[in-house]
C-alpha cells in the first residue's frame, strides 16, 4: 500500500539517508570526480541541514512510503525566483527521488501528483524545477507531464558546475 505523508523533525534522520542513497543513484554516474559526490552528499544530506531545511517555513517535504517502508520523498520550496518563471506566486519541485529499486513500479507519477494537489491547494499557480540536461530519464518524465521548458540553471556540485534544463508548468 502506498502512503504519502508529510514529513516532520521526527523523519530527519530518515529524510537524510533517502536523500543520500537517491541523489547518489540518480544522479551518481553524472559526477566526473567521486570525491567531489561524496563532499556534496556530505553536507546536502546531513542530518543538520535536513533539520535546518525541515526547519524553514519555506519548505515543505513529503514522504513516500510502500507498505510502510519510506521509498521516496518530494521538497517545494515557496515562492522562490528564477528569472525565466513569471510567477511570483510558484513553488520549486527541488527534490522529488525514489530509491531505485522501486522506480519500476511507476509511482513517481503518483508522488508528482500529489504534491502537484497540495501546490494546488496551497493556491500556487506555477511549479517549476530544474533537470540535469544528461537525465533523459527525468526530463522524460517531467516532459509527458507537460512541463515545458523554459531556461537553464547551473547546478553546482562542490565546486563543478553542471547545467541543467528548467521546466515550469501552470496548476
Amino acid at each position: 500500500m502506498i502512503d504519502i505523508k508529510i514529513a516532520t523533525e521526527a523523519d530527519t534522520n530518515v529524510l537524510a539517508l533517502l536523500g543520500r542513497i537517491t541523489y547518489s543513484e540518480s544522479h551518481g554516474d553524472f559526477i566526473d570526480d567521486k570525491n567531489d559526490l561524496t563532499a556534496y552528499l556530505d553536507t546536502a544530506f546531513s542530518v543538520a541541514k535536513i533539520k535546518q531545511d525541515l526547519n524553514d517555513s519555506m519548505n515543505i517535504f513529503h514522504l513516500l512510503f510502500l507498505n510502510e517502508l519510506p521509498i521516496g520523498y518530494t521538497k517545494l520550496v515557496l515562492n522562490v525566483a528564477h528569472e525565466n518563471v513569471t510567477s511570483s506566486n510558484n513553488c520549486r519541485l527541488e527534490k522529488i527521488y525514489i530509491l531505485n529499486e522501486f522506480i519500476p513500479l511507476k509511482i513517481g507519477q503518483q508522488l508528482l501528483t500529489f504534491v502537484m494537489e497540495k501546490a494546488k491547494a496551497l493556491q500556487l499557480d506555477t511549479m517549476w524545477l530544474s533537470v540535469y540536461t544528461k537525465n533523459n530519464r527525468a526530463i522524460r518524465f517531467y516532459e509527458r507531464n507537460e512541463f515545458k521548458n523554459v531556461g537553464e540553471l547551473n547546478f553546482v556540485v562542490n565546486g563543478t558546475e553542471y547545467e541543467n534544463t528548467v521546466f515550469s508548468k501552470k496548476l
